[in-house]
Formats: C-alpha cells, structure tokens, sequence
C-alpha cells in the first residue's frame, strides 16, 4: 500500500460524490421550473442512496470481481466477498478502490435524470436507475476498465481501447439513455418555460467543475505526474469550452447567456473525461475549444431537428462530448481507431438494446409517466408533497 496513494483517493472520491451531491442536483434543478426543483433533487439524492446500496451487493463484482468469460465480472465479491482492510488494488486498499468506483457508479444514473424531469413517475427512476446500473453500466466497466473484452488483451489485441475515466463508461452509457428515455417519454407539455434559477445551475456546474479534479484526477489511482496533469488538462479544456460557447453563442443569438457559458463547462468536462491520461494541455485547448460548439451545436439538432424532449441536454452534452474526446484519442495518436471506434460501437449498441429492453419492463411494473395533471401541477407537491416556493412560476 502506498500512502500518498490512498490519502489522495480518498479525497478524490469524496470529491466525485460531491460532484452529484450538490453539484448535479443544483446544476440540474436550477434548470428546470420551480414547481420540480425537489423533484430533481429528490431523485438526484434517491439514486446516489440506491446505487451505493446496489454497488455494494453486486454492482463491484459484475465490474471489478474475477470472471474469465471477459464479459462480466461475477458474483465472487457480491457484498465485498473476501474484501478485508488488508486487501490491495494496486497500491491502494481495494475497500478504496470500492467507494472511489462507487461514486461513479453514483453520477453515471444520476446524469440521465436530465434528460427526463418533470413529467416522470418516481418509481419509474429508482427501478430503472438500479436494473440499468446492474445490467447496463456495471457489465461495461468490467469490459473496460475491469480487464474484460475490450481491454488490453481483449477483442482488439494487446492495445485495447483507451477511457482514462468515462467517456465511454460514463457519457456514451448515460447519453445514449437518456436519448432514449426522452424519446419514449415523449415531450413536456410546457418546453417553453425558461430555467427558474440560472444561478443555482451556475454554482452547482462550479461544484461539478472542481469535483471532476476528483474524477480525471483521480482515475490515474495514484499521486503522481499523471494525477496532476489529468487535472490540469481537465480545467484547460472546461475553460476553453465555457469561452467557445458562450463566443458561439453570441454569434448566432446576439448574446452570451450565463447558462450558456456553463454549460460550456461541463461539455468540455465532458469531452476530456476519456482523454485526460493521454494528452497534454495544448491538446485539452484543442478539445475544449471544439467541445463548446459542437456540443452547442447537438442541442440545436436533437431539440430542433430531431424533435426530441432531452429536457436538459444530457445526450447533446455528456453523450456527444463523451464520444468526441474519445474519438480524439485516436486523433491525437494516444489509442487505435479501431480500438476507439469499435469499443463505442460496441458499447453503444449494448447500451441501446438493454435501456430499451428495461423501459419496456419496468413501465410495465410501475407507469412511466406522471398523469397531465401532475406534470400541470409540478412534482413537488403532487408526487413528494413539498414545495419550494410559494409562487407559481
């Protein structure tokens, strides 16, 4: 075990839980209308509980347990089976390794939940959040980064692909849910309603910002160079991206929006996540500043031209910045295309056939959507029977 190791993950994930519990929870409540903010909250801080219960059980040993086939990890660790203190992953203890994995296995549920607020049913997002984590998301960290089938030695040779921390694992998996939640929920009836509190989504993508020091940063599972320049290529490219967009914004409408701006942010985030271990800052400028317009530039498509209610964007911007940076690897010579762009086809179709398969059986076990009345009424005081304000907007 390594010392400077353990205490350095250890922050890191205390900052990669932070980054869903307050940052993604304000980031996305302050997007919506006032009537669902605790809505948005309350499914935010309902899955971070569930997941981390689900984690525990099974979720660890499907990723990281001991299975041979290359397509799942087993059962062998179900409940941390066989993990004492004295147990090492790496120089780290693998009870570490567990709860910095755990916090991921947090975020990447809680970013769908964008893409389906204010007109969905409660039990409709725990009992998809909890089968998608177990089925979807678990299985790909094992194939990916728990030495499964398309890792090094996998399908695609010695060099497999390259996710330093998520770009497949976590946004290409969340995006493409959430499209396709949002395309089988259907539209919100009021689109038109602009976010009740632009500075709650301003501190909570601060709060996203820093705790991705946690997530890049972190994902080298050691303090040394690698750690630090993660991080420092991480906040290169969420600068740039927050400038590009908020520039390209103020092209094509006029004006440079704080919403805007921000949400640049988190696209740049987004795209360097994969990249983070293998380039350097020029290359993070790069990405960033590509990152801020083409993310803009799916929101238009997805809202505009696909017709598609994505309520707060989370395929256009994790989705879509996901697969960029991963993609970008190839590009800048760091992976093999072929590695790069088959593990996301792979993953993409895996991730398309089990949401779809999971919506089917769980709107058959609890309703998928609110009735019109309470998505009228908003979902705080109609579904949890609170609310935040005493006004209407």
């Amino acid at each position: 075990m390594n010392g400077a190791d353990t205490a350095w993950i250890i922050v890191a994930t205390a900052l990669v839980l932070f980054m869903t519990l307050p940052g993604l929870a304000l980031f996305y409540g302050g997007l919506v209308r006032a009537r669902n903010v605790l809505s948005v909250f309350m499914h935010c801080y309902a899955i971070a509980c569930l997941m981390s219960v689900l984690w525990l059980a099974f979720g660890y040993s499907i990723a990281f347990g001991g299975g041979e086939t290359g397509y799942w990890g087993g059962l062998d660790k179900a409940f941390l089976n066989g993990v004492t203190v004295d147990s090492l992953s790496g120089t780290l203890p693998e009870i570490l390794f567990f709860a910095f994995q755990m916090t991921f296995a947090i975020i990447t549920p809680a970013l769908i939940v964008g893409a389906y607020v204010e007109r969905v049913g409660f039990g409709f997002v725990l009992l998809f959040s909890a089968l998608w984590m177990l089925l979807c998301y678990a299985p790909v960290v094992h194939w990916i980064w728990g030495g499964g089938m398309l890792a090094d030695g996998g399908i695609f040779g010695e060099n497999g692909v390259k996710d330093f921390a998520g770009g497949i694992v976590v946004h290409e998996t969340a995006g493409i849910a959430a499209l396709l939640i949002a395309v089988f929920l259907g539209p919100r009836k009021n689109q038109k309603t602009p976010p009740h509190n632009p500075g709650y989504v301003m501190i909570g993508a601060a709060m996203l910002w820093v705790g991705w020091f946690g997530f890049n940063g972190g994902s080298q599972l050691a303090a040394d160079g690698g750690a630090a320049l993660a991080l420092t290529v991480t906040h290169i490219s969420a600068a740039t991206a927050s400038l590009t967009w908020a520039l390209w914004e103020k092209i094509k409408y006029g004006k440079a929006s704080l919403v805007g701006l921000v949400t640049g942010t988190i696209a740049g985030l987004a795209s360097i996540t994969p990249a983070s271990g293998f380039v350097g800052p020029i290359e993070a400028l790069a990405i960033g500043a590509i990152a801020g317009v083409l993310c803009q530039e799916a929101v238009t498509l997805v809202r505009n031209v696909l017709k598609i209610d994505d309520t707060l964007d989370v395929f256009a911007v994790h989705g879509v910045g996901g697969i960029f940076g991963t993609i970008m690897i190839a590009v800048f010579g760091a992976g093999s295309w072929a590695a790069q762009l088959g593990s996301l086809a792979i993953v993409g179709v895996f991730t398309v056939v089990v949401t779809v398969v999971l919506i089917f059986v769980v709107k058959a076990i609890t309703p998928l959507r609110v009735d019109a009345e309470t998505e009228t009424n908003g979902l705080d005081l109609s579904v949890h029977g609170e609310r935040a304000y005493d006004h209407s907007s």
